[in-house]
């Protein structure tokens, strides 16, 4: 914690010089929110019942000389293990927004990979991500690369190619260049990920998509002998995509496709995920949501995990949500040894956004 206060101090220190002396300072915010959880659940084996920090987020950004927004952003986790996962860095970009066909960002963000991955975790609805965005877009990968939250160093290429007479955007792109490593770490195999997305929207509210992804993260090994070397472990990916969002109902589905070993290559070179969610606004303060949520660690059901979730929000105020959330989960992946495949996870967070 007080790694991040000093990186706040430093930065908001920054930001006060006079504009005139450093424009790359201008119209600066700050924000960032902090999710308190409790969790309980009946699994054989694994039972839970605890309140937890799941996470706190302060950011800067800003725009400069008008064409450029930047951003950087700082997470802690909710953990008390001593390691770099605990304080870090997970955004620091700048991004040249001058042409709506060709806007460029440079640094650490996002990978371009799903509409799920780019939303935050209070926007994103329920308990967490879904599972396929999870193992698949990098945010626990099924590579064992470290936890990066869905985001990469490297270059992106986004924009619009095609908009109506109201200015709408009706066809979409983006495309990247990435190490393949995940956050705050340098390539290994000097291959680099090339990930893109390209989507329709018929209607406004209404997107359909497909994303690829080519690339692989690269592991420093010992062989036998001691001598090191360096092995890959592929990533051949794509997405399809479909969703509505408008006047606070969140209608979304997509289905992920993984060819490559992960970190555990007895498990095969093949996964996939896919989930279908409904959100529905109730009033000014409630939401209902339900998803069904599935992910095959070895494109296989006898390998799959199911979430059948159903939950509610409700909004305080615009800074204050608490989000309820029960879900029976069917885990054919437990060991033959463990009596109970299916159990049930009881989920409450309060968000606090400031």
């Amino acid at each position: 914690m007080k790694k991040l206060l000093m990186t706040v101090l430093i930065m908001g220190t920054a930001i006060t010089l006079p504009a005139q002396e450093n424009k790359w300072f201008e119209n600066v915010m700050i924000g960032g929110f902090g999710i308190v959880q409790y969790q309980a659940s009946d699994q054989d084996g694994n039972e839970k019942n605890s309140f937890d920090l799941r996470m706190a987020r302060v950011a800067l950004e800003g725009r400069s000389f008008n064409d450029f927004y930047w951003k950087a952003q700082m997470q802690v986790s909710g953990t008390t293990k001593d390691d770099n996962t605990a304080i870090r860095l997970i955004d620091l970009f700048v991004e040249w927004k001058k042409y709506k066909v060709a806007k460029v960002k440079v640094g650490q963000f996002k990978r371009p990979f799903t509409f799920e991955n780019p939303i935050n975790p209070v926007a994103q609805g329920f308990m967490s991500s879904s599972q396929g965005i999870s193992k698949l877009a990098g945010s626990n990968d099924r590579t064992g690369e470290q936890a990066s939250n869905g985001r990469d160093i490297g270059f992106q290429l986004q924009g619009d190619l095609l908009s109506n007479a109201k200015n709408y955007a009706l066809l979409s792109y983006q495309i990247g260049v990435f190490n393949g490593q995940g956050i705050n770490t340098k390539d290994v195999d000097q291959r680099k990920d090339i990930i893109g997305g390209l989507w329709v929207s018929p209607v406004k509210g209404v997107r359909i998509g497909i994303f690829g992804w080519t690339g692989s993260r690269g592991i420093e090994e010992s062989d036998a002998n001691g001598d090191k070397h360096v092995s890959s472990l592929s990533k051949n990916r794509y997405a399809l995509s479909g969703e509505y969002a408008a006047k606070g109902w969140v209608v979304r589905s997509e289905y992920i496709h993984s060819q490559g070993f992960g970190k555990n290559r007895n498990l095969g070179d093949k996964a996939d995920a896919y989930y279908a969610q409904v959100i529905v606004p109730i009033g000014d303060k409630w939401r209902q949501k339900a998803r069904y949520d599935v992910y095959r660690e070895e494109k296989k059901w006898s390998t799959s995990k199911t979430f059948y979730e159903i939950g509610a929000d409700y909004h305080f105020t615009k800074k204050l949500r608490m989000n309820l959330e029960y879900a029976r989960v069917n885990d054919r992946s437990i060991s033959s040894g463990v009596s109970q495949h299916n159990y049930n996870l009881v989920d409450a967070q309060l968000d606090i956004l400031f």
